[in-house]
């Protein structure tokens, strides 16, 4: 369900509705510069973008070096939240 334009109680009352039957609710508004948005998703899955770690190998295999671990800015994974 999606509100634009609508009373604080409106929009709070339909979100009760929505929320009691596991229905995802959004609303919001502008006012020349200024706006709002409000998303009640309840229980939801998600992604998110995750920098991949990667192990640094300096050839020593113990120590304190190899088992420090580094992000490679350039790959990234996805995360199921």
């Amino acid at each position: 369900v999606c509100l634009t334009c609508c009373s604080r109680e409106s929009m709070v009352r339909i979100n009760q509705i929505c929320h009691k039957n596991g229905i995802k609710f959004f609303t919001g508004d502008v006012f020349g510069y200024h706006g709002y948005m409000f998303a009640d998703l309840g229980e939801h899955e998600f992604v998110e973008e995750k920098p991949k770690v990667a192990k640094v190998s300096t050839g020593v295999e113990d120590g304190p070096e190899a088992k420090r671990a580094r992000l490679e800015p350039a790959e990234t994974t996805m995360v199921k939240k």
